[in-house]
């Protein structure tokens, strides 16, 4: 029996890998820690609620007392993808991400440690290596250079987790991957909030020219991508992640606006913000060439049916918008006679 502990599973990205891993692994359970801030979202587990291989629990990598009790009783892997991701909020307020990424990650490695945690993956980002010129491509020995604080307390928590590797000889692996798109992400990320945009007529903010290049991955193949580093990594390595799929986001607000039949009037220059990339892109060589994983879904096949999703799930974006989804635990467990305060 697979037995894993999530941090983050209720964030985009771990309940796509959650609901991913119990499709593939029947036998699988798992143990999902999350702390519920705004982009924790439980209505993204819909449907597992009464799913006996499926432990929700609130609470915090911070906080030891919280994040002890998942591994008292024996785990096969801790996945961590807990943290703090939206880079215009770093900008503005940093602290948390400071305490979330670094310190979480801190303490999360200490507990692991202590309990002989035999496999910890650490799900981190591009962005650690900054901005790229044309032409080249990141790879595990690009140097790190992060610009905005998001990026830096992702590359400090990365240091952190070789350092026990090389230090305590801890099972850990790091993967960085390029950006995720797909269902369920939350709407403050570029393409869920031009299509939530288009799909209202309201402005696309596209900042500065237009011209960022981004390497695009739908969710699901990044989920496919950590399953395989789960099974068959080698601790102590850092595995990049992409698809090859690059597009300025002026490419991709049109083709949200082609694909929902708006007009590119729409569209809506807005200032810079401070510190941002040019260009990412992933050399996934090593993932493909040790581990035998390639992207599947092209990214207009992605695209797509991403839009679909948000045109069949309007109310979905309207309850994270005005933040009715914070309630969904409590309405979830009514019928049980409990509440998310009784946990």
């Amino acid at each position: 029996m697979l037995k894993l502990l999530v941090t983050g599973g209720a964030g985009f990205i771990g309940s796509h890998f959650i609901r991913y891993i119990l499709e593939r692994y029947p036998e699988a359970r798992v143990a999902n820690l999350d702390k519920l801030t705004y982009a924790g979202n439980l209505e993204n587990l819909s449907g597992l609620e009464r799913d006996p291989r499926h432990t929700f629990i609130q609470g915090d990598i911070c906080d030891a007392d919280a994040a002890a009790p998942p591994l008292d009783g024996g785990v096969d892997a801790v996945i961590n993808f807990a943290a703090e991701s939206h880079v215009d909020r770093s900008i503005l307020e940093s602290g948390e991400f400071i305490r979330t990424n670094v310190v979480g990650t801190h303490n999360l490695l200490e507990l692991c440690r202590r309990k002989k945690v035999r496999r910890y993956l650490q799900i981190s980002t591009d962005e650690v290596y900054g901005s790229l010129g044309d032409g080249n491509a990141f790879t595990e020995d690009t140097p790190l250079a992060p610009n905005s604080p998001y990026a830096a307390s992702k590359a400090s928590a990365d240091l952190l987790v070789r350092s026990y590797f090389r230090t305590h000889g801890f099972p850990a692996i790091i993967t960085r991957c390029s950006n995720n798109y797909g269902p369920n992400q939350f709407p403050e990320k570029l393409i869920p909030l031009f299509i939530s945009n288009a799909m209202n007529a309201m402005p696309l903010p596209v900042y500065g020219d237009g011209l960022y290049v981004r390497d695009w991955i739908h969710v699901r193949d990044h989920c496919a991508a950590i399953d395989a580093v789960l099974r068959n990594g080698k601790a102590g390595e850092v595995y990049n992640i992409g698809a090859r799929q690059e597009y300025p986001n002026l490419e991709v607000a049109r083709r949200i606006l082609k694909e929902l039949g708006r007009d590119e009037s729409l569209i809506a220059f807005v200032e810079d913000r401070p510190g941002h990339d040019r260009r990412y892109a992933i050399d996934p060589a090593k993932m493909e060439g040790r581990l035998g994983w390639r992207p599947r879904i092209a990214f207009e096949d992605g695209l797509r049916e991403t839009i679909d999703w948000y045109r069949s799930n309007p109310e979905w974006v309207a309850h994270v918008r005005s933040g009715e989804y914070l309630t969904y635990y409590d309405r979830m467990y009514e019928d049980r006679g409990r509440t998310l305060s009784d946990r």
